[in-house]
């Protein structure tokens, strides 16, 4: 019984069943080295298995899955290097961002990233790690988008899931909520080097939580 529906196109399937798998892993319903099997999936999602490889493919793609042989696929250990790469570009594409939105924010702009922190700090009392991991990727998108530059949007594009991956291990979210305000009100003074200045602090902070939840060990900053 697993086929696509004769009403739903066949892209639209693929990126609905990348979508759940995406969130599954990212959320941790899907741990590292849990395997994906395409048969199973294609029953669970009520689709055939054109959509589910395809899906799968994308995963590998975007580095939460890899092919331990050609014929087991498994969600990504992630390894210490790993998440050092990944922070180091986060430190320098983020860190050009805050400085860049520091001089070209809206009032508008800022006005919505006030709200996200709202929302952030209704959800970090409730200890609401799903709401607390979107709204901080929104609130990271909305400092990039304040950038004005498309190029800065595009290189981040292709790993904004792995590091939603990673941060949601960071479960300091007091602390993170703390981060935020300051780069906020950093951003809205409109000087780019304090902008600057608190974006590369807060990367770097939340690299060493991040590693200190995936490894249990200190990160150095080198």
């Amino acid at each position: 019984m697993s086929s696509t529906t004769n009403t739903e196109p066949l892209g639209a399937v693929r990126e609905r069943v990348l979508a759940t798998l995406r969130q599954e892993i990212i959320a941790g319903g899907l741990r590292p080295g849990d395997r994906l099997v395409e048969r199973e999936l294609a029953d669970r999602f009520g689709v055939s298995r054109v959509p589910v490889r395809e899906a799968i493919r994308a995963l590998v793609a975007e580095g939460f899955v890899h092919f331990e042989t050609p014929r087991r696929t498994v969600v990504r250990r992630l390894t210490p290097n790993d998440v050092r790469e990944l922070f180091e570009l986060r430190e320098a594409l983020e860190v050009c961002a805050a400085g860049l939105a520091a001089a070209r924010a809206t009032p508008e702009d800022l006005a919505e990233v006030e709200r996200l922190l709202d929302l952030a700090a209704t959800a970090t009392a409730a200890g609401d790690a799903e709401t607390i991991t979107d709204i901080n990727s929104r609130l990271h998108d909305s400092i990039v988008a304040m950038a004005r530059n498309s190029l800065l949007v595009e290189a981040l594009e292709p790993v904004a899931g792995r590091l939603r991956w990673m941060t949601r291990r960071n479960e300091e979210w007091p602390q993170l909520l703390v981060e935020h305000r300051e780069l906020y009100e950093a951003i809205a003074s409109g000087d780019p080097d304090r902008a600057r200045a608190h974006a590369l602090a807060h990367v770097r902070t939340n690299y060493e939580s991040t590693v200190r939840q995936l490894f249990g060990e200190s990160a150095g900053t080198d």
